[in-house]
């Protein structure tokens, strides 16, 4: 029996990469979809704007982006005909040290492993295989939990995934490599003595050897602005300046997913929803916040180590037993007055970010969820303890705090980036425990955000699953039928 008209087939409330990836995918099918988002620009995370002085173009959140190249989803998407160009910094990622020293993340895995020295075959033993069966393996990483297109690699890849990083990170032999994969798994904004979190740690690693740690040139709005092109040319509609608060305010569909959170969800919809679905929601659990600072310089980051220099990322957090603490006291509610800090450099390889001979940097930290503490003069002492004279080159600078960057983004609650806490409870469970985690117990109604596996990043793979769940049930098209993984892949 044919569907019943309604305004629309679908719409997709938020424009974050996860919603953009959803309206795509169902818009590929030929449904009539509306992109609705409360902002005047789409985007959620994937924001740049000129936030210290005219002509320094500063990422709002999402700044360096190692899973937007490697992404499967994404990967099958002509978006640099819709005016995405990524450009490869010459270091992925570097982790310097007070001797002077730094690991360093390079293209080359053979490179990055020999860099290590005696933590040569430590490296290649953990990263590997990963990069070898990362093709096949992605669309079981990242995904819902489902029995594995690829068993027995998945099974290789998660007896060393679920170990705590603190674990994992005892395989490496000197500071250097025990630090650099710290700095990695500490990307899991948790402790680092929680059950896998050397996941992440990993799949960044890999993905640096795979199609590397990205930066879109012009800012992360690039990226957005690619795929919303690329979802009217297929014919979709986009709404700006309309923030929904109720199911009323929208047009009737057939179909809603929703890029938001379990809070908002609830705010939203709730009143559709079975008591224990709703039960399930209210106790989802939040992460650790982050303190943003965004910098105008006179001249890039005078990094003792010439490594960092060229990094499009650097990691300050000192050893591992330093990154350990700080990433505990942000969990339990204090402020480290040695924080682990990721700062970002785009400016170096991206000239269309600062004018002629100026430069920019991005950084934040971890801190409580919910702080409100000014945290600028802390991350600046952790930066010029790597980077003498600093402070020198300052023109001008921005900060967020967790309230602040929460009232700019609200799916970032408390100032969690993540969408909830990626821990071994909400790992496959995210937001509730269900068979589809993109489901809600009211027919029509899914969840799209990085509230669903596989949680925080620039990768659509939230809104890409939802979006088949949404095909599958409310369409009724056959898996077969679908445009699904893996398709052909576009090269960039």
């Amino acid at each position: 029996m044919p569907l019943a008209k309604r305004d629309y087939d679908a719409i997709v409330v938020g424009s974050g990469p996860n919603g953009l990836a959803a309206a795509i995918a169902l818009q590929q099918q030929g449904l009539q979809v509306l992109l609705i988002e409360g902002k005047d620009t789409v985007g959620g995370g994937l924001r740049t704007a000129e936030l210290t002085l005219p002509g320094f173009k500063h990422d709002i959140c999402s700044a360096i982006h190692p899973m937007a190249a490697g992404s499967p989803f994404f990967k099958t998407l002509p978006l640099h005909e819709h005016g995405l160009e990524f450009i490869l910094p010459d270091i992925d990622a570097a982790h310097p040290l007070d001797d002077g020293t730094a690991g360093v993340l390079l293209h080359s895995l053979e490179e990055t492993a020999n860099a290590l020295g005696e933590d040569r075959e430590t490296y290649l033993r953990l990263i590997a295989p990963l990069v070898k069966s990362w093709p096949d393996l992605a669309p079981d990483v990242l995904g819902p939990l489902h029995f594995p297109n690829k068993p027995l690699a998945l099974a290789q890849f998660g007896l060393s995934a679920l170990q705590p990083a603190t674990l994992l990170a005892k395989q490496f032999k000197t500071d250097k490599g025990k630090a650099l994969f710290a700095g990695m798994a500490a990307h899991s904004i948790q402790p680092l003595s929680n059950l896998a979190t050397s996941a992440i740690a990993l799949v960044l690693m890999a993905n640096a050897h795979l199609g590397g740690w990205v930066i879109p040139k012009g800012g992360s709005q690039q990226i957005a602005n690619a795929l919303a092109s690329y979802f009217t040319s297929l014919g979709g509609t986009i709404q700006l300046n309309t923030y929904v608060k109720s199911l009323k305010e929208l047009p009737s569909a057939h179909a809603v997913l929703f890029d938001v959170t379990p809070k908002q969800l609830l705010q939203i919809a709730g009143h559709k929803f079975s008591s224990l679905y709703k039960w399930q929601l209210e106790r989802y659990r939040y992460g650790d916040g982050v303190f943003k600072v965004d910098w105008a310089l006179d001249a890039p980051v005078p990094f003792t180590n010439k490594e960092c220099r060229r990094a499009g990322t650097v990691h300050l957090g000192g050893t591992l037993s330093e990154i350990v603490l700080s990433e505990k006291a942000s969990y339990k509610g204090y402020h480290s007055p040695s924080p682990y800090v990721l700062l970002a450099q785009q400016s170096l390889f991206d000239d269309t970010r600062a004018p002629a001979g100026k430069h920019t940097a991005w950084a934040y930290c971890h801190v409580p969820n919910g702080s409100t503490k000014d945290m600028t003069v802390t991350i600046e002492k952790q930066i010029e303890r790597f980077a003498p004279g600093f402070r020198d080159r300052i023109l001008a600078k921005h900060t967020f705090n967790t309230k602040q960057i929460n009232e700019h983004n609200p799916n970032y609650i408390g100032g969690d980036i993540n969408g909830g806490i990626i821990d071994i409870g909400q790992l496959f469970t995210r937001p509730a425990l269900r068979w589809s985690p993109y489901k809600t117990s009211a027919k029509g109604l899914y969840i799209c955000s990085s509230s669903t596996p596989p949680g925080g990043g620039v990768h659509g793979m939230c809104g890409y699953y939802a979006a088949k769940r949404a095909l599958q049930d409310i369409f009724k098209l056959k898996p077969a039928e679908l445009n699904t993984l893996p398709h052909k892949q576009l090269d960039y």
